[in-house]
C-alpha cells in the first residue's frame, strides 16, 4: 500500500476512534462513578473517607482524575467538604455527634462523572449532646414549644457556664419580634439565660443608610437563633441538665411558620438528638450542624 494511502488510513482510524469518544462523552459522562464512601475512622471533629477508584469510560487523551467530596443538599446543590486526588481522604472541621450525608464525584480536564450513592454516618460525639422533644404539633400556632436537654459525653466534667446552645429558625415576613420564655427547668429557669438575634440582610429593616441598600423581596425570611446559655452548673460525664421546657412567641402573639426553621423537627412524642440545633464548649463546636 502506498505510503500516503496508510497515512490517510491511520489518520481516518485516529479520527473514527476520537469521534467514537466524543460520541460516548455526549451520550453520558465520561468518567465512571466513584464507590460509594466508607467510614475508614470516625473521631468527634474528622472523619477519614474511602471509595473504589473512577476511570475514563473511553480510552483517550485522560487528564488525572480529582474526587469532590460534597453533602448533596437539593438537585444540582451541595455543600463542599473536601477534594483529592487520591481515593481517601480526612475531614476535618466538622460538628461531633452529627448525622453527615456524604458523596463523592470525580472531576478532569475534559470529563466528569455522575455522584456516587450517599453514605450517612453520625460523627462520635463530643463533649456534648442536644435532646430535643417537639411539644407542638402544630407548627403554625402562635408559639414555638419544647424541651431540650444538654448531656456531658464527655470524660471529664463540664463546667455549663461554658456551654452555648442555639436554636436556629427563620423570622418570616421580616418580623424579627419574639419573646422567649422558660416556663420549666430540672435545673431552674433562674439559673438559664436566653437572649434572640437575628441578620437583617441589607436593605432591610434595620438599614440605617437613607435610601437603603437593596434588599431582599419582600418577606424574606430573616435568618436567626435562640442563644440559651447558663449561670453555673457542673454535669459529671455521663450526666444531663434534665429536661428544660421553652416556649416562644411574637409580642403581638401572631402566628409564626416553624417548618423552615433550621433546628425545627416535627413532632414525634420522643427524645431525639437534634444535630440542627448546636452546641459549642468555650467556643468551640460540640454538636450540631446547620449546614448537615
Amino acid at each position: 500500500m502506498p505510503a500516503r494511502r496508510v497515512t490517510a488510513t491511520i489518520a481516518l482510524a485516529a479520527l473514527a476512534s476520537l469521534l467514537a469518544v466524543n460520541a460516548a462523552r455526549a451520550d453520558g459522562p465520561a468518567i465512571s462513578t466513584p464507590g460509594t464512601p466508607t467510614v475508614v475512622s470516625n473521631e468527634p471533629h474528622q472523619l477519614t473517607l474511602s471509595w473504589a477508584p473512577s476511570t475514563w469510560v473511553e480510552p483517550g487523551a485522560e487528564q488525572p482524575i480529582n474526587y469532590e467530596v460534597q453533602v448533596p443538599l437539593g438537585p444540582n446543590t451541595y455543600r463542599f467538604l473536601g477534594a483529592t486526588t487520591d481515593t481517601t481522604i480526612t475531614l476535618t472541621d466538622l460538628a461531633p455527634g452529627t448525622t453527615y450525608r456524604i458523596a463523592v464525584a470525580a472531576r478532569a480536564l475534559g470529563g466528569y462523572s455522575d455522584t456516587s450513592p450517599t453514605t450517612t454516618v453520625r460523627t462520635a460525639a463530643g463533649r456534648a449532646t442536644v435532646s430535643y422533644l417537639n411539644l407542638d404539633w402544630s407548627p403554625t400556632n402562635n408559639q414555638i414549644q419544647h424541651l431540650l436537654k444538654v448531656t456531658n459525653t464527655g470524660t471529664g466534667p463540664l463546667d455549663l457556664s461554658t456551654v452555648r446552645v442555639r436554636y436556629h429558625l427563620r423570622f418570616e415576613g421580616g418580623n424579627t419580634s419574639l419573646v422567649p420564655n422558660c416556663d420549666w427547668a430540672a435545673l431552674g429557669c433562674d439559673r438559664i439565660r436566653q437572649t434572640v438575634q437575628f441578620f437583617v440582610p441589607p436593605g432591610g429593616p434595620s438599614a440605617m443608610t437613607t435610601p437603603a441598600p437593596p434588599g431582599p423581596p419582600p418577606g424574606t425570611p430573616v435568618p436567626g437563633w435562640v442563644e440559651l446559655t447558663f449561670t453555673d452548673g457542673t454535669l459529671a460525664p455521663g450526666q444531663s441538665t434534665g429536661p428544660i421546657q421553652l416556649r416562644h412567641h411574637r409580642h403581638s402573639w401572631s402566628t409564626i411558620d416553624e417548618r423552615d426553621d433550621p433546628s425545627w423537627l416535627a413532632a414525634t412524642g420522643q427524645w431525639i438528638d437534634n444535630g440542627r440545633i448546636t452546641l459549642d464548649v468555650d467556643g468551640v463546636r460540640e454538636f450540631g450542624d446547620t449546614s448537615s
